[in-house]
């Protein structure tokens, strides 16, 4: 349990806010590159951290951040023209480059200090990953490097990248993806539907049974400068143990725990709207083959932590619809009636209230790794706050380059061996792609 304060803390990510202050010392994901497909294309209105922003693309292809409003009298630049290397407002016909630069104020005589002084708000911006990330910071001068998050190094056709709205606190989703004890719930089959008991079954069918079997995994933690690994280890077939590795990385980087080796790993990234809903940046990648086919056309319906939206990137299953919960199926087929890993994700997180009351909470032993992310990511935007001590992670981009997965491993072996065994790394790092 959290006091009110400790929960304000660790939810308010405005400009004044310590989170804030934190999650702006990292690049953050502003868009897809998709949402602005080429040069001169119309401008992206944006939200970020409850700033209000428009992204554009140039004439040359570069692309700028800007402050939503035009410093003459506040016209909103999203409804602007974008033409000739530059963003202009149509109220008076005012021009902006990319990095925010006046370069032309038609309506004001040459010569006058205007000329050299009208400038508006703007965020250095980068192309990775097919993301476009923002650097939101004090210190524009000198900047960290873009994260390392092995999707972004991947070849286009090894991942998959897109995002989905969330009508909740970015805190909540980030939670919820570290509670691996859920698994032997919320995305069951209804208690009436037996799982398969055969040993030889494929994985999936093994996966199910273990998960459903053992509802109280044990957790092992292991902390790093990046922010930590989690390992949740259930009961499998005799003599073996089942786990499941998730990986937090700061401030909001967070990933799936099923992938055995071969198969397609699955991340994200947290992004505050406002304190009371966020973008969660979704992507797929494998190392070893391209994702090509039925898969990619599976990504594009939903699957696993991406959930099938709309043109909008609004899932379809949401809170305006009860996520189009289905009480006979509740009943007789699965554990929550509602279709979709991810949208059943949803519904917990956002069932919460846009903002958790962490102050009525009654936390257990199974809340390990959300208790450690609290402790973590609090600790940090405090020490910046209280004595101006920087984040060294948004410095170590190359360390982001750590994968998630499952593993079966013999019963007698602790967390730290079986990284070994799964990774060959005890926090699961990646030295090269493939």
């Amino acid at each position: 349990m959290l006091t009110q304060q400790e929960n304000d803390l660790l939810t308010q990510t405005g400009a004044k806010s310590a989170m804030g202050q934190y999650f702006r010392r990292f690049w953050q994901p502003v868009a897809l590159a998709e949402e602005l497909p080429e040069p001169d294309c119309a401008p992206l209105r944006l939200k970020v951290m409850g700033e209000d922003l428009v992204a554009f693309r140039d004439t040359k292809g570069r692309l700028g951040l800007l402050d939503a409003h035009c410093p003459h009298r506040g016209a909103n630049l999203f409804f602007g023209r974008n033409e000739e290397c530059g963003l202009r407002c149509v109220y008076h016909g005012w021009k902006f480059d990319v990095d925010g630069r006046a370069v032309d104020l038609p309506n004001i005589p040459p010569g006058t200090r205007h000329h050299d002084t009208i400038h508006v708000k703007s965020y250095p911006t980068r192309e990775w990953g097919e993301i476009v990330w923002a650097y939101m910071g004090p210190g524009a001068d000198v900047l960290p490097e873009l994260p390392h998050l092995e999707f972004c190094v991947m070849e286009d056709k090894h991942r998959y990248v897109t995002k989905q709205y969330v009508d909740c606190n970015w805190a909540q989703v980030m939670e919820g993806d570290l509670d691996t004890t859920h698994f032997s719930f919320l995305h069951m089959p209804a208690p009436s539907v037996a799982s398969n008991e055969n040993i030889d079954a494929p994985a999936d069918a093994r996966r199910l049974r273990w998960i459903r079997n053992d509802p109280i995994p044990k957790f092992t933690v292991l902390p790093h400068d990046l922010g930590f690994v989690v390992g949740g280890v259930r009961a499998g077939d005799e003599g073996q143990n089942y786990w499941r590795i998730t990986q937090y990385t700061l401030p909001a980087h967070g990933t799936g725990p099923s992938t055995f080796p071969g198969e397609t790993y699955f991340g994200f990234t947290l992004v505050p709207i406002t304190d009371e809903s966020c973008w969660m940046y979704c992507y797929g990648w494998n190392p070893d083959r391209p994702i090509d086919g039925e898969e990619r056309a599976k990504l594009e319906q939903g699957h696993g932590i991406i959930a099938n939206t709309g043109a909008d990137y609004l899932p379809i299953r949401n809170r305006a619809n009860d996520y189009l919960i289905d009480r006979e199926d509740q009943r007789n087929g699965t554990y929550t009636g509602i279709k979709g890993l991810a949208e059943q994700d949803l519904m917990i997180q956002e069932s919460q209230g846009v903002v958790a009351d962490r102050t009525r909470e009654e936390l257990t032993a199974t809340d390990a790794a959300v208790v450690r992310f609290r402790r973590t990511v609090m600790a940090a935007a405090e020490a910046l706050a209280s004595d101006g001590t920087e984040p060294t992670a948004s410095w170590q981009h190359e360390n982001y380059r750590v994968r998630p997965g499952s593993w079966i491993a013999s019963n007698n072996l602790d967390f730290d061996e079986v990284m070994l065994e799964r990774f060959g790394d005890p926090l699961g790092r990646v030295n090269s792609v493939g």
